[in-house]
């Protein structure tokens, strides 16, 4: 469920947690098209037959490919009212706890845990898991900095 706000409200949501993103599947195209742009052809990713007898079991998505799926994920939880430009700003912090195999469906929650006046704006500070459907453990643990201007 996405949380609609007004920008002027943002400062309001600190502690706010902001629910799950909808599950989405990783799929193997996805995970092709990723190596291609960022040149990352290790067998592990590309090479479905060989990532069988490999460390995971099966082809696993690339690490910073899940990590990229945040903005997407990031924008089906929050709609903010009133805001010309979004900006990434950067992370503070990220970890990738467990792998993500081809096919797994993912999935994202997240809580803003600041809002801070900067020059014509908000920066956020956003903890988010993107987390992996019957996972034991998340597989990316992020903190964002979002910057919101009117």
């Amino acid at each position: 469920m996405t949380t609609s706000v007004a920008y002027a409200d943002l400062p309001g949501l600190v502690g706010r947690d902001l629910g799950y993103t909808d599950w989405r599947e990783i799929t193997q195209d996805q995970v092709n098209t990723f190596a291609d742009a960022t040149d990352d052809h290790q067998w592990i990713h590309t090479d479905p037959e060989r990532a069988e007898t490999g460390p995971f079991g099966g082809a696993i998505a690339h690490g910073f490919l899940t990590l990229s799926l945040f903005i997407p994920l990031w924008t089906e939880l929050i709609d903010v009212q009133g805001v010309s430009t979004k900006v990434n700003y950067g992370l503070d912090k990220v970890r990738f706890v467990s792998p993500v195999k081809v096919g797994a469906r993912i999935r994202m929650t997240a809580t803003i845990v600041e809002a801070a006046e900067v020059a014509g704006g908000y920066q956020l500070v956003v903890d988010a898991t993107i987390e992996t459907e019957g996972g034991t453990k998340p597989a990316v643990v992020v903190r964002s900095l979002q910057r919101l201007y009117a």
